[in-house]
């Protein structure tokens, strides 16, 4: 499934990222903008909560791949938001997480490097499965390799394609309970 990660470099990503949090509450707060230091709280705190929501939902092999994506893939910036709690919903975690890889792969292949690339999940777990909303906005440079890419898919997976133009992809993918 690609790069293994071991607990030490897992860590050192993790300690980097937190301390660039904590450099831009100490900026604000020494340049004495407590709101902006106060909103940034806000958001770290936002951000553990849908992790929190994201590791719950038993998807360990997707929730990995969100989790260090940011690491892994220099071309776009993930942003993901889990909608609401969810009692042990069982889903096919090996089939999502291949797809969400090989659609990271392609979409960095895909789109304009070093550009304000963005691309954000929502997830909605629901009784008959779970619901994954993926919409990126940025430059995208081949959309051949992106058309055929959401062309060939697996049928363990029901895609269906919302938007797709040169600065858009709006994706719905729907994985049923086993």
């Amino acid at each position: 499934m690609g790069k293994e990660w071991d607990i030490v470099e897992v860590l050192r990503h993790s300690r980097h990222d937190w301390l660039n949090r904590l450099q831009l509450i100490k900026g604000n707060l020494d340049l004495n903008r407590i709101d902006r230091a106060k909103a940034v709280i806000d958001e770290i705190v936002i951000e553990a909560q849908h992790e929190t929501r994201l590791t719950n939902l038993h998807i360990p092999l997707f929730a990995s791949l969100v989790l260090k994506s940011n690491w892994e893939n220099p071309f776009f910036k993930l942003e993901y938001e889990v909608l609401l709690d969810s009692d042990s919903i069982k889903i096919d975690d090996l089939v999502l997480t291949v797809w969400a890889k090989s659609f990271f792969s392609c979409l960095n292949r895909a789109i304009e490097v070093f550009q304000e690339n963005h691309l954000s999940i929502t997830i909605e777990p629901q009784s008959e499965g779970v619901r994954f909303f993926f919409d990126f906005s940025g430059i995208i440079k081949h959309k051949e390799l992106l058309d055929e890419f959401l062309t060939d898919q697996n049928q363990s997976l029901d895609l269906l394609v919302k938007e797709f133009t040169e600065s858009e992809l709006a994706l719905e993918v729907f994985m049923p309970v086993l």
